[in-house]
């Protein structure tokens, strides 16, 4: 069923593109990875095309669409569809919920949209619409893995998800969700915030004591890297680990690594994602598409970025352990004001929501300034599977207060004006009519 839309879709991009091509992707790793396979598809088609890298779609971003030319959308659009009714002709990959009143102009791809839905991030989407275009396009699926790992949607494979992974001949080894798992376990532990491993996570000291108690030695100069243990040796450190996380925590980072190959050698998808999302959050995506696009320098200016982003990741986590929140009995609000970056505080909300700080179902939002604006990331914490919609929520409160809102069931978000910083909160609590106590 999504092969024979992706395919319709796909015949219908190439009848229709005749103008040239501006693409406007999401800054985050399912995007950029998308923008990278759609920019390859393009130029191997000889189209002549720009493209921008947003971090939200907003009507201001809307109304500079150059109207001269054809739009395409990526990972973005399902939640603004009722304002693209413009003279442009759009096609949209993507997907987020939707509302299913497809202006007429528009062309749209979307799991969400089909009587058999199916689980696919867009780099994903946009792979396939890519490889029914061509089957020389078949050497991009790299960057479908690695959105979909940037969307953390690796362990739920479905059929589709399944053969393209063969397709993008992925070595899959069973073991700790700690990436980057081809680099030396004391820096991987050093800098781990999935999970956030306590007395670990930030402290080398601590990291070398978890190293001696799993009987885990130095190689020459350097520890081995996880990729790289033994069976025995990966015993020993999952059990040092595993009495640092609650079982819950524990059982949520044993999986599979996915191994890939990136710029000639075998890297760990994880660590790859990561290195994107981290270009992009420091307000660099150019350096991120460039990096998927296979440039040298970039990759270089990349790794440079990511030890800084990983440096404010850990300050991030540490602010928001030491400062106050506001608590009810079912959500938490961490209100960072201008001391976390907005680029980060959605990654910081994610992180938190995985881990076991709050009980399962409890609603984390965070909120940090961007300008005159507030950026807002709300997270569901734990893996149940609760009734409550998040983007129902946010979407509700949002329209309130002349805010901008989009995102998942589990993960959704939204910008309001920083003059309605108070009132959000207020109708947060009043939203969940608990009683509010400071911790």
């Amino acid at each position: 069923m999504i092969l024979e839309s992706i395919e319709n879709f796909a015949k219908l991009f190439l009848e229709e593109i005749k103008n040239p091509i501006h693409i406007i992707s999401h800054f985050d790793t399912d995007g950029i990875t998308s923008a990278a396979i759609l920019c390859k598809t393009l130029e191997r088609l000889n189209k002549q095309f720009s493209i921008k890298i947003i971090k939200q779609l907003t009507q201001t971003e809307i109304d500079l669409f150059p109207k001269e030319k054809t739009i395409i959308l990526l990972d973005l659009g399902s939640g603004s569809i009722d304002l693209l009714a413009l003279k442009n002709k759009i096609f949209i990959i993507d997907h987020h919920e939707i509302n299913k009143n497809i202006p007429f102009n528009v062309s749209i791809i979307n799991p969400h949209l089909l009587e058999e839905y199916e689980e696919l991030c867009t780099a994903e989407l946009t792979y396939l619409f890519s490889k029914s275009i061509s089957k020389e396009n078949k050497n991009l699926s790299h960057l479908a893995i690695i959105g979909m790992i940037g969307d953390t949607m690796e362990k739920e494979i479905n059929k589709t998800r399944d053969k393209i992974i063969k397709e993008a001949d992925v070595k899959i080894k069973c073991g700790l969700l700690i990436y980057p798992s081809t680099r030396p376990l004391d820096k991987t532990l050093e800098y781990s915030s999935r999970p956030f491993i306590p007395g670990v996570t930030g402290d080398s000291k601590g990291t070398f004591e978890l190293l001696k108690e799993a009987g885990i030695e130095k190689t020459n100069k350097n520890f081995k890297t996880l990729i790289d243990l033994t069976e025995e040796e990966m015993k020993r450190l999952t059990t040092s680990i595993m009495l640092r996380l609650s079982s819950k925590e524990y059982k949520d980072y044993l999986g599979n690594l996915y191994l890939i190959k990136f710029f000639n050698k075998i890297e760990d998808a994880r660590e790859i994602s990561a290195i994107i999302n981290a270009c992009s959050r420091m307000g660099k995506s150019e350096i991120s598409l460039m990096l998927c696009l296979g440039n040298l320098t970039a990759r270089k200016k990349a790794e440079r970025l990511y030890m800084k982003y990983r440096q404010h990741i850990i300050s991030g986590l540490r602010f928001i352990e030491k400062n106050e929140k506001i608590q009810g009995r079912d959500y938490v609000i961490i209100n960072a004001k201008d001391k976390i970056k907005d680029t980060l505080i959605g990654t910081l909300a994610s992180i938190i929501s995985f881990s076991q700080v709050y009980k399962e179902g409890t609603i984390i939002i965070a909120m940090a300034y961007d300008e005159d604006k507030i950026k807002i990331s709300a997270r569901l914490a734990g893996r149940n599977k609760s009734n409550q919609n998040l983007k129902e929520v946010i979407d509700s409160i949002a329209c309130a207060i002349e805010g901008e809102s989009g995102g998942h069931k589990r993960a959704a978000g939204c910008t309001i004006k920083k003059e309605y910083e108070d009132k959000f909160i207020e109708l947060v609590k009043k939203k969940f009519e608990f009683e509010v106590v400071k911790i």
